[in-house]
């Protein structure tokens, strides 16, 4: 799936554990966000766009997540964060509309306010994933 790409997989989640998340998430949850699980049950590698560096979330942990609202963060609802940049942002899935679902970062100090849509959808976003930034 990134074969060719910068990305640290690990191993391909289980499908009881995808069966799990598929239960628990929000209906209309990307076919190819399930499928790179399978690849890699979390992971990291860089973004050319920013916050330029994903930490994919195993497929536990999001679900888990999911479970206990965004564990308890009101301002978060209506965001299903699949992982983070490793510093300070979260990376996830805008649910408060229609899918495809727009991916964004969120800084994890300003909340769900601070959402900035990085990509219109999961498709777009993972061919970004483990590509270099061009240098300046």
């Amino acid at each position: 799936m990134l074969e060719g790409r910068d990305w640290a997989g690990v191993n391909s989640a289980t499908l009881e554990v995808l069966s799990r998340l598929e239960g628990v998430a929000p209906n209309g949850l990307p076919k190819r966000y399930h499928d790179l699980l399978a690849f890699s049950d979390g992971g990291e590698g860089p973004l050319p766009i920013q916050p330029l560096y994903l930490c994919l979330d195993p497929a536990t942990t999001v679900a888990d997540a999911i479970e206990s609202e965004n564990n308890g963060q009101a301002d978060l609802q209506g965001f299903l964060i699949f992982g983070s940049n490793g510093g300070g942002e979260y990376i996830a899935f805008d649910t408060r509309d229609v899918s495809p679902w727009p991916v964004v970062t969120i800084d994890m100090v300003a909340g769900g306010s601070s959402a900035k849509a990085i990509a219109p959808d999961f498709d777009a976003f993972l061919d970004q994933i483990g590509v270099e930034a061009a240098s300046v």
